[in-house]
């Protein structure tokens, strides 16, 4: 059985891989016939999810759309974090009573 805390830190793992895929496309707003880089998304076979990346099939810039995906990762990030400590302290509070 997989852990809360690993599905947690399968998220976090998530939205890093966004907010580096998207500063990566905003560093790159000035490169000629620059392909975006995508960040593809599943869900893990025991839970959680997994990450990977693909370029764009077109040239072309997207700031816009890079710069609402970082905000985006940044509060999956966030959310996927206090999941994370959440499971902790539950963890604690566990071996506490236990022991």
């Amino acid at each position: 059985m997989t852990s809360t805390a690993s599905f947690a830190l399968s998220g976090m793992n998530a939205a890093q891989a966004g907010l580096r895929s998207s500063g990566h496309n905003i560093a790159n707003l000035g490169t000629r016939d620059f392909r975006r880089e995508q960040v593809l998304q599943a869900d893990a076979v025991a839970g959680g999810t997994t990450t990977g990346f693909a370029r764009a099939e077109q040239t072309g810039h997207a700031p816009e759309t890079d710069l609402v995906g970082q905000l985006q990762a940044r509060n999956a990030f966030l959310a996927n974090l206090a999941v994370f400590k959440t499971a902790d302290r539950m963890s604690e509070a566990l071996l506490d009573i236990r022991a």
